[in-house]
């Protein structure tokens, strides 16, 4: 199998989330505790933005843009790394920290074969075969 730039930064933004999930899962529930996580896990990967970006609202806002129709991690990444002013790398991470910790449904769903609550493109659905045949 090829793999090709979108796949490889899903695989990578699934790693950084499964990483970066212990966070919350050593965390209490509150707010303030996410929030903290999420700043400790940027800092302990060192990814850094200008001191005039508001992570905490850029990182909040990455859930809603993925929700967006047609929107991938490697757009929403694109658009982490446009607002913040920062280079792609740091960008794919920061964003891979975000949907960690501020994306529960997205993570969850990882398990259920579902990546951001959408099912993958060409299911096999065993009660009535291949989809679309």
């Amino acid at each position: 199998m090829r793999r090709t730039p979108t796949r490889l930064l899903s695989t990578w933004l699934l790693s950084a989330a499964a990483a970066t999930s212990a966070l919350t899962i050593a965390a209490p529930a509150s707010a303030d505790s996410v929030t903290d996580g999420f700043l400790t896990a940027l800092d302990q990967a060192g990814v850094t933005a200008p001191s005039t970006v508001d992570k905490v609202a850029l990182g909040q806002s990455v859930c809603p843009m993925l929700s967006e129709p047609g929107q991938n991690a490697a757009d929403v990444a694109a658009k982490v790394a446009d607002t913040a002013g920062m280079s792609l790398g740091p960008a794919t991470l920061f964003t891979g920290v975000a949907i960690s910790m501020f994306c529960p449904a997205a993570v969850a769903g990882i398990g259920d074969g579902k990546v951001f609550g959408l099912e993958p493109a060409g299911l096999l659905d065993v009660s009535r075969g291949l989809a679309g045949f």
